[in-house]
């Protein structure tokens, strides 16, 4: 097995983890491991501007606000927890279905960045860089911080519901 495909294993299982954990806690925690596996693959691709953003915020300062937001949380009793597990199964169940069937479909697609473009003279322009060397990077990052923005909306959701 090569480096690449234990990396891409080790990140669906953390990812996996992460939305199946019956904790609060954990699912912040593995949200930070999920990213600290993304950035390395970031880096892999040699893509250092995004490993960059997905460490600092992604692994770094996403999870703390989570972590925050859990304190404030009230506790289940031991009969909500049951019933939340079977709710979060029966919503869930299809999904590492979905993940094998995207990263296989992912895979035969086998999309590569433009690489082909020249880069400006100076070399400085940073918009250039992102918005045509990076769309990849640029993809990652947002859908990234989208599924960031559902798991928050969806916690206060929840919050309001119990509350």
């Amino acid at each position: 097995m090569s480096l690449d495909l234990l990396i891409y294993l080790a990140l669906t299982i953390a990812a996996l983890w992460t939305v199946m954990t019956r904790s609060l806690l954990r699912s912040a925690i593995g949200l930070a491991l999920v990213s600290a596996i993304l950035t390395i693959i970031i880096f892999r691709l040699n893509a250092p501007l995004a490993g960059v953003f997905e460490l600092s915020v992604c692994a770094g300062l996403i999870p703390v606000l989570f972590v925050s937001v859990v304190s404030l949380t009230q506790p289940y009793t031991h009969q909500e927890i049951i019933e939340r597990m079977k709710s979060m199964f029966t919503r869930f169940r299809f999904l590492p279905l979905i993940v094998i069937a995207v990263g296989l479909a992912l895979g035969l697609l086998s999309l590569k960045p433009e690489t082909s473009l020249p880069l400006p003279a100076d070399g400085k322009d940073v918009r250039f860089v992102l918005w045509h060397l990076r769309r990849f990077d640029l993809l990652g990052q947002m859908i990234v911080l989208l599924t960031g923005v559902f798991g928050v909306v969806i916690l206060f959701k929840e919050r309001k519901k119990s509350g």
